[in-house]
């Protein structure tokens, strides 16, 4: 799976003009499950966000967790990550299907909500405007293939 992630003072999501979702601060998460992902790319995911020390400590350095500063996370499907950029238009046949991707998204959210992160949601193959201001600005990629 893949993800980007944005640290953000606050964040929302809005479907056809109603916000579906909205945090405080915290992490913007777009997500995207690959082809051949599965649980454990989705789980090893929701871990590695949920532990990433990006947030400032008392001294100003990125040491402190989304769980240690009791952030929350705003998780946005974006196939769009699998973008395929060789040419002018870029093509996405390496991301999971339809079907697989929601299941996978949402095993995600779940997943980082076992991790005692509060999440909302966008709305899963909807058109969606995400409103965020990045902190730092700070923002990160992650692929579970990368390992």
């Amino acid at each position: 799976m893949r993800a980007l992630i944005q640290r953000t003072t606050g964040a929302s999501v809005a479907v056809a003009g109603e916000t579906v979702g909205e945090i405080g601060a915290g992490l913007v998460v777009l997500v995207c499950a690959m082809r051949g992902d599965g649980e454990a790319e989705a789980d090893r995911l929701a871990r590695k966000v949920a532990d990433l020390r990006i947030f400032r400590d008392a001294e100003g350095r990125m040491n402190r967790s989304l769980r240690d500063v009791g952030g929350a996370a705003l998780v946005v499907s974006q196939f769009t990550l699998a973008a395929e950029t060789k040419g002018n238009r870029p093509g996405f046949s390496t991301a999971a299907a339809p079907d697989e991707g929601e299941r996978l998204y949402l095993r995600f959210a779940d997943a980082l909500r076992g991790h005692n992160i509060p999440v909302a949601t966008g709305r899963f193959g909807a058109e969606m405007r995400v409103s965020l201001v990045n902190d730092g600005p700070v923002t990160i990629w992650l692929d579970t293939a990368a390992r």
